[in-house]
């Protein structure tokens, strides 16, 4: 076992992978899940159940046109995912991800990220920007994008409700046509 309690891959690290969430994770889920640390700038609130779990990765996980979990070693450690939009605004897609906090700080998420970014385009050959909506007070979450190559676009004031009190949002971007690291 390594530092992040993954068995090691043939390079020492553990093999980190994205694959389709589904009910068989949720045990696993729920362990990022109910964590109010993880849940804190999230739009959703801290599941309290397992029956809510379920509920979830059913009726959102699965019908959801890219919904990824964050594997090491093929146990579900967190979640990514991009929302499609429609209409004019098909050119973007909005990316989002969770992380188990016993995971946060080693690397996990700007690498899945990263892997995102080099297949969302290939993927879906309509998508031209891919963005992401910070919480101005989520430093972790904003080093992981700009590692990750994205660009940091600027302050939107006032923008979303969280948890019942309207915050400032930063927001990211990334092209197709930017280099992918």
């Amino acid at each position: 076992m390594d530092e992040t309690g993954g068995k090691q891959g043939q390079n020492g690290s553990p093999e980190l992978s994205l694959r389709p969430l589904d009910l068989s994770d949720i045990d696993d889920f729920m362990v990022w899940a109910a964590d109010d640390k993880v849940s804190h700038f999230c739009s959703w609130d801290t599941f309290t159940s397992k029956e809510a779990g379920i509920d979830y990765i059913k009726n959102t996980v699965i019908p959801h046109p890219w919904f990824r979990a964050i594997c090491l070693d093929n146990k579900a450690i967190g979640a990514i995912s991009v929302s499609a939009n429609n209409g004019r605004n098909r050119c973007r897609g909005e990316l989002g991800y969770v992380l188990a906090s016993k995971y946060w700080g080693k690397g996990i998420a700007t690498k899945a990220v990263k892997m995102v970014a080099s297949t969302i385009f290939k993927e879906w050959p309509h998508l031209e920007r891919m963005e992401a909506l910070v919480d101005v007070e989520n430093g972790g979450s904003q080093r992981v994008l700009e590692k990750a190559g994205f660009q940091k676009e600027g302050l939107l004031r006032k923008f979303f409700t969280l948890k019942g009190t309207c915050r400032d949002f930063v927001i990211y971007s990334l092209l197709s046509t930017d280099p992918q690291s």
